[in-house]
């Protein structure tokens, strides 16, 4: 056991984020957020199923400016989750484990993360007339 008052760790306090840990962190919290944001989908099914009123109800959360808020931010996180899923795979492979590969493909997955979910947006909003 150390002597001294230092801890065994950088401190978050002392910590200074990198690209990759801030990218690491952020898949494990999307992973988490789109288990929650599940529930969301159950919701809006088991309102379908209960009824035109029930229906309703969901309809008019959901297409709230909140709800909508929500279900943007649930896409995001999961074109994210896809995104760096992916980035894993490769890593499974062997592949891109050099840091100037891992920071240009964990910024490759956060943008694609945003342009996949701009593009579901807009081709949502396109074809159904939004909320």
């Amino acid at each position: 056991m150390p002597t001294d008052n230092r801890p065994l760790s950088p401190h978050l306090q002392i910590y200074r984020p990198q690209w990759t840990s801030v990218l690491s962190i952020s898949h494990r919290v999307a992973g988490v957020a789109n288990s929650i944001g599940s529930l969301l989908v159950i919701y809006w099914l088991v309102s379908l199923a209960s009824g035109p009123d029930a229906f309703a109800r969901a309809q008019a959360v959901l297409g709230s400016w909140l709800g909508m808020l929500i279900l943007f931010l649930f896409t995001l996180g999961m074109f994210y989750h896809l995104c760096n899923g992916i980035r894993h795979l490769f890593w499974d492979a062997g592949k891109g484990f050099d840091l100037e590969t891992a920071k240009r493909s964990g910024m490759a997955a956060a943008g694609g993360a945003v342009v996949l979910t701009l593009l579901l947006w807009i081709v949502v909003f396109a074809t159904m007339g939004g909320a």
